[in-house]
């Protein structure tokens, strides 16, 4: 049976493919504690609750009096802490802690699976390694999430009643040394008598920047340090040698206000926030941008290219937003299926056999990084 031309032209509307996901970057976690009871709120223990406003904070995790006045809580005022800084994270967790309970309470944040960022309302204490207890606690917890792919970065606090004396930094050393991180996914701030919870002050200041801005001489609102406790240039070296960040309040910058002294995670290796942020954030977005290949794409020429193509089209964009420098895209198979086949080595065949009976290819990305400046040597010459 012969088919109609008519209507001649025939089309066919394809609707435009999902939207590749992105990971927010600015999206934190406060887990603190609260009285037990309607003291402490109406959140359930270990169950994390987003805070937009102050009047959740103060539902959620406090109660007021006979006239309307929030009775504040630790987990409250860390809350409002987080929501004062300029601009603010893009989402705010709380997480009320049942007693001392925090691995309990942490371990409710694991199907958060959007939280790049997590602090524990104004805690002091390191705490026990096993069961993890205290500060080990946040950090157990961010580095279990990281190694199942789940980037966090843990914020914690040199206790800010530590007494200033001669021995102040080795003192501190000497107490946070078991919060180090071998795979860099903590932060550790001091700030000698502040009034106020710095690591979620700080962690919140944080994540209200891109993930590739520098921290260093950033600004954190919020919390003040007395002029006698502030540190000494001495004191700054020290601490940031050590890979913890002084907070400080620099002469340089015009008005009182507290900033970062610089920019390490405190870790084994010289990793900076920024670099980490920036490396989590890629990892994500390459994640979720190819994941849709996976049962499509083959193992064919064709295939391949458009692997390629779709790396291209996410690392290009950040590229050209001057998130990175510069970038190389090396997919073994695809330099393979681009030869031809009589031209082919042992080699090569064996690459391709062995990507096409595992049905895996392996792609390597190499990005150029241009970090910020932190400091700049100037050598001022003097003639006559």
């Amino acid at each position: 049976m012969a088919v109609a031309a008519y209507p001649y032209v025939e089309v066919k509307v394809v609707p435009p493919p999902p939207p590749v996901v992105q990971r927010a970057p600015g999206v934190v976690a406060v887990v603190g504690k609260t009285p037990d009871g309607d003291g402490g709120g109406t959140a359930t223990p270990n169950h994390p609750e987003r805070v937009d406003t102050l009047d959740d904070a103060a539902t959620l995790f406090a109660q007021r009096d006979g006239d309307g006045a929030v009775v504040a809580t630790t987990l409250y005022k860390s809350l409002v802490l987080a929501m004062l800084q300029d601009p603010r994270p893009s989402k705010i967790y709380g997480v009320r802690v049942q007693g001392d309970d925090y691995a309990a309470a942490l371990a409710g944040l694991e199907a958060a699976d959007d939280v790049t960022m997590v602090s524990l309302a104004n805690e002091v204490d390191v705490g026990t390694a096993d069961p993890p207890t205290g500060l080990l606690a946040l950090k157990a917890h961010v580095e279990t999430m990281s190694a199942g792919g789940q980037r966090q970065i843990g914020f914690a606090m040199v206790d800010p009643a530590t007494a200033k004396n001669t021995t102040y930094v080795a003192d501190v050393l000497a107490t946070s040394e078991p919060l180090k991180s071998s795979t860099n996914r903590m932060v550790l701030l001091a700030a000698r008598g502040a009034n106020g919870d710095i690591a979620t002050a700080g962690m919140a200041a944080v994540a209200s920047l891109p993930p590739h801005y520098s921290v260093v001489l950033k600004k954190i609102n919020g919390v003040t340090m007395p002029i006698p406790q502030q540190y000494a240039p001495g004191e700054i070296a020290k601490l940031a040698e050590a890979k913890v960040i002084p907070i400080i309040d620099p002469a340089l910058i015009a008005g009182e206000s507290l900033h970062f002294g610089d920019g390490y995670l405190f870790g084994a290796d010289n990793q900076w926030i920024d670099l980490v942020r920036t490396l989590d954030d890629i990892e994500f977005r390459l994640r979720a941008g190819l994941i849709g290949l996976v049962g499509d794409a083959r193992i064919t020429k064709p295939g391949m290219t458009l692997l390629r193509t779709q790396v291209d089209g996410i690392l290009g964009v950040l590229q050209r937003a001057a998130v990175i420098d510069d970038y190389l895209i090396s997919i073994p198979v695809l330099d393979v299926l681009s030869i031809p086949e009589p031209a082919r080595t042992a080699t090569d065949s064996a690459i391709l056999k062995t990507a096409r009976e595992n049905r895996t290819v392996d792609l390597v990305t190499t990005i150029f990084y241009g970090p910020a400046v932190s400091k700049l040597v100037l050598t001022l010459v003097a003639k006559f």
